[in-house]
């Protein structure tokens, strides 16, 4: 059994970059700590770099659903696959402009915009791109997921002032064939880099509960801490389950699996948000806390996570108020002015007949 493992750790105050050459060993000795000497480590990188009472909070809306020609094996908006989910045309501008304010008065300081596309075509780009610009004018860091891209594509997205860029890379090189067979891990890899090139955040991540071994959880985090830099972002998704795909009946992942992967994560890129991302609508509010207590720091925040179902804002904003953490504040937006909009909900949910205080 492993009993210590040297961690490199890059306080906030020290502009030395973080590591970029792990090893695959080093990450499974690191998972294969004793829990809380695990939770120990992470919490103390987390610290050095970040305020730990201090989330995240984003919010995604699905501005194209369904249809998509890809055959990633855990997604309902597969065209490959019957899932009950209906293909819709791309959202009209001042409808998604509409839901983001929506989003921004409910606390969010990033508004991600996810279309289900292969790549996108230059017609649909510029819509997109009118999108960002308008979103971008509510004072809201800005995302948009909508496949792979083009070296100009990239160019024009940032030009039109995108902040971030998602673009998962899933699960290991070595076990990625296993769920996807239509786009190739060197092409994902490939739009990373003309979105860097191109002068813009990455969010990057993947999912746990497809099968995979942890070797391959491993090489997941080593593929992404090993890039020139790291994602700025780093969402570890749980994986949900949705009948029709062939990962309907995989098994559950082990809650403290989880957690550990979301500790590993936090270690080994010491200064990347790690976000608590797909499948928290399955955990309880205590696992919650663990995963914020290993490192996790940014989180999906509203009532839809794409198609799937994500715990409501309220609840988050309860949550938040028990655990004593509050939304990491934005230049445009005071801590202050969270905070007050957190206590106001709260206000108004005491008294909602449909309010039930978990804390008495």
């Amino acid at each position: 059994m492993v009993d210590v493992v040297e961690i490199e750790r890059t306080d906030s105050r020290n502009s030395a970059p973080p590591r970029k050459t792990w090893e695959r060993a080093e990450a499974e000795a690191l998972y294969n700590l004793p829990f809380a000497d695990l939770m120990f480590q992470a919490q103390g990188v987390h610290r050095a770099n970040f305020n730990p009472n201090h989330v995240e909070t984003a919010s995604l809306l699905s501005i194209k659903t369904g249809g998509c020609p890809e055959d990633c094996g855990y997604c309902s908006q597969s065209a490959h696959y019957d899932t009950g989910l209906k293909a819709t045309r791309l959202m009209p501008r001042d409808e998604v402009v509409a839901v983001a304010q929506r989003a921004k008065d409910a606390g969010a300081t990033r508004f991600c915009m996810a279309a289900a596309w292969r790549s996108p075509k230059d017609r649909d780009l510029d819509q997109v791109c009118d999108m960002v610009s308008a979103v971008k004018g509510l004072g809201m860091e800005t995302c948009v997921t909508l496949g792979m891209l083009t070296p100009k594509q990239a160019e024009r997205l940032s030009e039109a002032g995108l902040d971030f860029y998602n673009h998962n890379v899933d699960t290991s090189p070595e076990f990625y064939g296993n769920i996807i067979t239509t786009r190739t891990y060197a092409e994902r890899l490939e739009t990373l880099s003309y979105v860097r090139e191109a002068g813009m955040k990455i969010c990057s991540g993947g999912i746990l509960g497809m099968g995979e071994s942890l070797d391959d959880r491993a090489g997941l985090l080593i593929q992404l801490a090993n890039l020139p830099e790291h994602p700025e972002s780093v969402p570890i998704n749980m994986l949900v389950k949705v009948k029709g795909t062939p990962l309907a009946e995989e098994q559950d992942v082990d809650p403290f699996d989880f957690i550990r992967m979301l500790a590993v994560a936090r270690i080994m890129m010491p200064k990347s948000h790690v976000r608590l991302s797909a499948g928290r609508e399955q955990m309880n509010e205590q696992m919650q806390a663990l995963a914020f207590f290993a490192g996790a720091n940014s989180i999906f925040y509203g009532e839809k996570l794409l198609t799937t179902a994500n715990p409501q804002a309220d609840k988050d904003m309860q949550l938040f108020a028990r655990l004593g953490i509050k939304p990491e504040e934005r230049q445009e937006h005071a801590d202050e002015v969270h905070q007050a909009a957190i206590e106001q909900a709260l206000i108004e949910q005491r008294d909602s007949k449909l309010f039930y205080n978990a804390a008495v």
